[in-house]
């Protein structure tokens, strides 16, 4: 595979920025910032930004106070408050780094992974070549029950080389690409923007979706970087929390429908079988929490939903809603809805992802 030059840039000293979207966050941030620090020792091409997402605790103090300290590698951006996909956005405005990975506030990153992680991307830049998308691990950390759990690539991506789309395998239900495991190029983020919607949860998919077909080259490392803290009352992926915003996983949805006729826009096979799998995930999400929900019209939209996907592109819709998992997510009837939610049941317990 030819592999594309990185263009110098002597303008940028920065390997990599790490946003860390913080809303009334006081109480988890320092936790996160000091893992990246340390995992880091402290180096003057790291940059940490601190998005104050219009927090109402002591999060804008701790932020600046955080800056003050670590003049050059830290610095503290406060905005009103518009959600985490705003709060992604404005980090991703003010980055430095040749790199851009966000880190949410309550998570935090292992520090010898992110030594071996920085250490492939300065030697990337070193070499000068062109990496558009770093790839790790993530660890879901139950922290309450002291368990956890890690998602990792190993027969889905090869490792210890830069690599195309059309090298890789096949991903398992449990393996899709989130958020915590990617690391894009900066560039690449901000050459066609992202479709972030303010105030809206579950933006991540968008985040993890939508620039992977701008991405020609890859590297995966198999180091477990991300710890991803999971269980705490009120997060965004606790099952109560998903139904009640139903409307939000909606709205994303759509955000990622009509960003691609993935039949007609995606080059690579493998690609847009990966996606394919993604999207037609998001709409099983979208299937399933309307059947948990009790809200009035629910139903309905779920209804609209499905035909606007058959509207925007037919292939798509025969795909999302005819194979395995769109069929057994949107069984008729009462003993079909409850054969559905029980098969949600089971695959949380057994791919542990809330």
């Amino acid at each position: 595979m030819r592999l594309l030059p990185v263009m110098p840039n002597t303008a940028c000293a920065k390997t990599i920025t790490f946003g860390i979207p913080s809303y009334n966050a006081a109480a988890d941030m320092d936790h996160c910032i000091t893992s990246i620090l340390e995992g880091s020792a402290y180096a003057s091409d790291v940059e940490i930004i601190i998005v104050d997402d219009g927090s109402h605790d002591e999060t804008p103090q701790k932020a600046d106070e955080w800056e003050a300290r670590y003049p050059g590698i830290i610095r503290a951006v406060h905005q009103e408050n518009g959600g985490h996909g705003m709060a992604v956005m404005a980090g991703l405005r003010e980055a430095q780094g040749v790199y851009y990975k966000v880190v949410d506030s309550d998570d935090w990153l292992d520090g010898q992974a992110l030594s071996a992680m920085l250490s492939i991307l300065r030697g990337f830049i070193e070499r000068d070549l062109r990496v558009d998308l770093f790839i790790s691990n993530y660890v879901y950390e139950k922290v309450h029950e002291g368990t956890h759990h890690t998602v990792g690539y190993r027969m889905a991506l090869p490792r210890k080389k830069i690599f195309g789309w059309d090298e890789m395998g096949r991903f398992r239900p449990d393996q899709n690409l989130l958020i915590h495991s990617l690391c894009y190029r900066t560039d690449v983020l901000r050459d066609e923007g992202l479709p972030m919607p303010a105030h809206t949860f579950y933006v991540d998919n968008i985040y993890a979706y939508v620039p992977l077909p701008r991405c020609r080259t890859m590297y995966y490392a198999d180091i477990d970087l991300y710890r991803y803290f999971i269980g705490r009352e009120g997060q965004s992926v606790n099952e109560a929390i998903m139904v009640k915003r139903l409307d939000q996983q909606f709205r994303v949805t759509r955000i990622m429908m009509n960003s691609f006729h993935l039949f007609d826009d995606i080059e690579s096979s493998r690609l847009r079988g990966y996606m394919m799998g993604y999207f037609t995930m998001m709409m099983a999400i979208c299937s399933v929490f309307t059947k948990l929900s009790d809200e009035e019209g629910a139903d309905e939209r779920l209804k609209q939903l499905w035909a606007d996907l058959k509207e925007f592109d037919a292939r798509m819709y025969r795909h999302a809603r005819y194979g395995v998992l769109g069929f057994f997510t949107n069984l008729r009837g009462r003993a079909g809805e409850k054969t559905t939610v029980g098969i949600y049941h089971m695959a949380s317990k057994i791919f542990k992802f809330n």
